[in-house]
């Protein structure tokens, strides 16, 4: 399969030029917008608006995947062996000779149904929680403001973004239509304040991000102001595609967790001491394989080498992947209960022996945004009651559940609250 062709970058340091100069590198005016031939070939040129994600595991791959510890391969060996064994040497035990191979793979197939169900259901939540918050942005295309959904943003596109939007592409500030214009862009940098823009040009071509003044950058969030500006990067080469192809880069080299070390050990162990057992089993039995008996030398042969099998079986702990993948599901159950997805089931083992996490500050972990989701009245009556509140990020919208909006002027409580609310925003 070919390599996949990076992105062409559609401006170089584009907050070292000026407003005028960025309107002429795109052939586009401030007035107009991009025409519709011109978005056209920028979508031809740079592709949509949107970020790689890694190719999904199909359902065979990831039933594939629960066969690859060492203990499951050795037990499947066992399981064949006992098959070729009960079909030769079935016709004196009849269907009975099969059940012991048939435990085996139902424990085996049970072990990976837990496995594949519980990595199903992550990938089910962390795609639905990419949903939580669909992209729009209001664009000027010839000569017209429209919404549009921000995967259709290309280079060139002129954008107007206000107080609660989240930022829809890297963009260059072209015009102010506030006074000042704050962004929150916590996720990016780690900066626990929010941080003030502006239009002029700095003369740095290697600025870090916190030092690029003029840009906004994609999925940052406007928490002041109201300004105009221009797409100059959109896709994988924004500043927060480049941290999802490092991100995508890192995980191609997964390590084991400790328990998977531990297994895959014990697995090697139990092969090699089981082998040895087994051949020194059979080879003890050497002077018996001329047993008249038996019939002939080679059905004694097959007949010690059943017993020698049949006790490999015996030693294999059949129950152990069963056992470990109950416990961990168990382990990602209660996680699920504190709202916390787990991809794999071995990342809980992984995570009960955690004894240090060093993390970054606010932004790396959280999305340094609060908001009210519940709001207690006390009532006439001296009990309380709860109302639940809509509305996220610093966007001005919302709705209290279940309350009046006459009760403001009734509830005296309510009044407090409100003109308390609205003093510390």
């Amino acid at each position: 399969m070919a390599a996949k062709q990076p992105r062409r970058v559609p401006v170089t340091a584009p907050h070292t030029l000026s407003s005028a100069d960025v309107l002429t590198h795109f052939s586009v005016t401030q007035e107009q917008g991009l025409s519709a031939s011109q978005v056209a070939e920028q979508l031809a040129q740079f592709g949509e608006n949107s970020l790689e994600e890694q190719e999904q595991k199909s359902l065979l791959e990831l039933v594939l995947q629960q066969f690859e510890d060492l203990l499951v391969r050795i037990l499947l060996l066992s399981a064949f062996i006992s098959f070729l064994l009960a079909y030769f040497e079935g016709d004196a035990e009849g269907w009975t000779a099969y059940v012991e191979p048939l435990v085996i793979l139902l424990i085996l197939i049970a072990n990976a149904f837990v496995g594949v169900w519980q990595e199903s259901n992550a990938e089910a939540a962390l795609d639905a929680l990419k949903k939580l918050q669909p992209q729009t942005a209001m664009v000027l295309r010839d000569g017209t403001w429209g919404n549009i959904n921000a995967t259709e943003l290309v280079p060139g596109d002129i954008v107007e973004v206000k107080v609660g939007d989240k930022v829809p592409a890297d963009l260059r500030m072209l015009k102010l239509k506030t006074t000042t214009i704050r962004i929150e862009q916590s996720q990016l940098t780690g900066e626990s304040q929010s941080v003030a823009k502006d239009v002029d040009p700095l003369s740095d071509p290697n600025l870090e991000i916190q030092g690029k003044t003029n840009m906004l950058f994609a999925s940052t969030t406007v928490s002041n102001g109201a300004c105009i500006c221009s797409v100059v990067a959109t896709g994988m080469v924004t500043e927060i595609g480049k941290i999802q192809e490092s991100v995508q880069k890192a995980a191609e080299d997964e390590e084991q967790t400790p328990l998977q070390k531990k297994l895959d050990e014990f697995g090697e162990l139990l092969a090699k001491v089981i082998f040895i057992i087994c051949a020194l089993v059979w080879l003890i039995n050497y002077k018996h394989f001329f047993d008249s008996s038996h019939g002939s030398v080679l059905k004694g042969c097959v007949y010690y080498f059943k017993i020698a099998v049949a006790l490999a079986v015996a030693a294999i702990p059949e129950g152990l992947p069963a056992v470990i993948t109950t416990c961990l599901a168990l382990g990602t159950r209660k996680m699920a209960q504190r709202n916390a997805i787990v991809r794999k089931l071995p990342s809980v083992e992984t995570l009960g022996c955690t004894t240090v996490i060093c993390s970054d500050k606010t932004g790396t972990l959280t999305t340094n945004e609060m908001c009210a989701v519940r709001l207690m009245l006390p009532t006439a009556t001296g009990k309380s009651e709860m109302y639940e509140v809509e509305g996220h990020t610093y966007a001005p919208v919302g709705e209290v559940k279940g309350l009046d909006k006459e009760w403001y002027n009734k509830n005296k409580a309510l009044a407090v609250f409100c003109r308390g609310g609205s003093l510390c925003n």
